[in-house]
């Protein structure tokens, strides 16, 4: 024999009247026992691990029993937290978004097309840091019961920016920064793998993105030719990267290269002032060869004018003398 009993209305009732029958309480509770054992919502992973900025998908299962009918199904997804937000609802087959919790609007989405298969797969895009927490996934169909599933978001701490600075005599700063989430310790090793976490000075900042800003630094004497180990460990996720920071010759290239710097630039400008006064000159002797060069033609002019007249004169006197000889 099977016995139907509507969860939602067998509950208001109770509300109603439990103060004024207490032997209800009695009978609500056996009911309730009762229905559980007859509808049974299941989880099928009750942790989810994703990076912030990607989408996941979470699932709660429910017996179906057949055809499903859509007017008797109420889904309802909650996040549990000083408050509880409504993430997702559907009231015996028709979508509420109006008591969606603002956190959650235009990112979620149930896969309606599986609800037939007696599963609930509720979709979030974009996963912020604020969406880690506990959920919860109610079903009510026919009987009604929930799972609880817990989301967990991270953002790990691929990229570690490192510097090398020598600050004496064999004496050097090695600095690594980082950024994620949730905090990660920083452990600093020597190539033996020898400890070294407590010489080293780590500071942890948040901003607005929530994500942990870390800049870790380690003061040390040490030879050239060495190398030494940033590990950053999110204990928490159990994950870990690793930069390695060699000191080399190359190794205090930061004052060098500021020193560089400095003088680059002078030579830099000194060799533009050098390019516009070369040109500048050459200007002012291009200037210069055009009257000089005009002197010379008009000179040489005057020169070949007057040794014509000269020859004409010659040829003048040369004429008469012809004449006269010939008289």
């Amino acid at each position: 024999m099977v016995i139907a009993v509507d969860f939602l209305r067998l509950e208001e009732f109770c509300s109603i009247y439990i103060m004024e029958k207490p032997l209800l309480l009695y009978v609500f509770s056996f009911y309730w026992h009762f229905l559980n054992a007859l509808f049974t919502v299941e989880a099928p992973s009750s942790l989810y691990i994703v990076e912030c900025g990607s989408n996941v998908t979470m699932e709660c299962t429910f017996p179906v029993n057949g055809k499903l009918k859509f007017r008797d199904l109420s889904v309802s997804w909650e996040k549990k937290d000083e408050l509880k937000k409504q993430v997702y609802s559907l009231l015996r087959g028709e979508e509420d978004f109006e008591s969606q919790h603002s956190d959650f609007r235009g990112r979620i989405k149930l896969l309606k097309e599986k609800l037939n298969l007696g599963r609930s797969l509720l979709q979030i895009t974009d996963v912020k840091l604020g969406d880690a927490g506990v959920y919860r996934c109610l079903i009510g169909y026919g009987g009604a019961d929930y799972k609880t599933i817990n989301l967990k978001v991270k953002a790990p701490y691929r990229t570690v920016t490192q510097r090398v600075v020598r600050t004496g005599d064999n004496k050097w700063k090695l600095t690594c920064r980082s950024e994620g989430y949730p905090q990660a310790e920083v452990i600093w090793q020597n190539r033996e793998r020898k400890d070294l976490t407590d010489k080293a000075n780590t500071s942890y900042e948040t901003g607005s993105d929530r994500l942990y800003h870390v800049t870790s630094t380690l003061t040390i004497k040490s030879r050239i030719d060495e190398i030494f180990y940033c590990i950053f460990w999110n204990k928490e996720l159990q994950e870990n990267t690793t930069a390695i920071l060699h000191i080399a010759d190359s190794a205090d290239t930061e004052s060098r290269h500021f020193l560089g710097a400095i003088l680059i630039v002078p030579a830099l400008i000194g060799s533009v002032l050098l390019f516009i006064l070369c040109i500048k000159k050459a200007r002012a002797n291009k200037d210069n060869r055009t009257p000089v060069a005009a002197s010379s033609v008009a000179k040489l002019s005057k020169h070949k004018d007057k040794h014509n007249r000269r020859d004409t004169s010659f040829e003048d006197g040369e004429l008469k003398y012809i004449q006269i000889e010939k008289t």
